[in-house]
């Protein structure tokens, strides 16, 4: 349940124009395709319902009611932004900025996941695999997300091995290839530090320990699951590990991309 207080509500459904079953300017059609996009969630499922009439409005607060802060926050966010960027209906500034600070205490209370890194690689089963690693972490659920983390690394994993010429097989052990992995950026000149090497190498041991926490501690067998601080904090760097090798990988890609030759280069001119 969304931490919003009566008088915050009040002001949300004023911006939101909320007092005749509406929601701004949306058909129901637009509405639920708005917060599909924005959040993932159709708001015309069952659990939005309630006993109330299914209006709109009445579709919004049974959202706030159920869902947590950071997917409430990220949904009035994007409300917020869509009503600021109607010119023929500019709501007040004074209500805007302060419902924008709801929106800001509603994130300042919910922990840092580091979810965004979770983008898909192109495939449909991957797409899958990312949508319900990023549902369970916007449900503040991360004990419920490792096992799905641990194979969302291994083709990650997988992936980035294959495109430097490494020879995977799904009888090698993830720390193992992660292992033959950062050794190839490292013999390539791909790693500029020798601090940013170290962290590398320590992720083989941590993602080596990870094995062990997928197997007897989350969801993939029937087993008690780990404590939520300890999930939060290994999803947390995990994936910000992801976050890093992603970016490193696009500067790789980009620095191996043939040159142009520049139109206005008179290097060659005789004259």
């Amino acid at each position: 349940m969304a931490d919003l207080s009566h008088s915050e509500k009040r002001r949300l459904e004023t911006l939101l124009g909320m007092g005749g079953g509406y929601v701004l300017d949306f058909s129901n059609k637009t509405f639920e395709e708005f917060v599909q996009d924005s959040v993932r969630r159709n708001i015309y499922d069952k659990r939005y319902q309630g006993d109330h009439s299914g209006s709109k409005a009445n579709l919004l607060r049974t959202f706030w009611k159920v869902e947590h802060n950071h997917l409430v926050a990220k949904l009035i966010d994007g409300l917020l932004t869509y009503a600021s960027e109607r010119t023929e209906r500019a709501p007040d500034s004074v209500l805007l900025e302060g419902c924008r600070a709801i929106t800001a205490r509603l994130k300042q209370t919910t922990p840092p996941a580091e979810v965004e890194a979770l983008e898909v690689l192109g495939s449909a089963d991957f797409e899958l695999l990312a949508e319900q690693l990023r549902q369970a972490i916007e449900g503040n659920r991360p004990e419920a997300a490792l096992d799905r983390l641990h194979t969302f690394v291994v083709r990650f994993t997988r992936e980035l091995s294959e495109g430097h010429g490494i020879t995977t097989s799904r009888d090698k052990p993830l720390h193992s290839l992660f292992g033959e992995y950062v050794r190839s950026l490292r013999d390539a000149g791909h790693l500029k530090s020798e601090m940013t090497a170290r962290i590398l190498k320590s992720s083989i041991s941590v993602l080596e320990a990870f094995n062990d926490v997928r197997n007897n501690q989350s969801l993939a067998h029937d087993n008690p699951t780990l404590n939520y601080d300890e999930s939060l904090l290994i999803f947390n760097h995990v994936a910000a590990s992801i976050r890093f090798l992603r970016a490193m990988e696009q500067r790789i890609k980009e620095a191996q991309k043939p040159k142009m030759p520049d139109p206005f280069d008179d290097d060659d001119i005789p004259f």
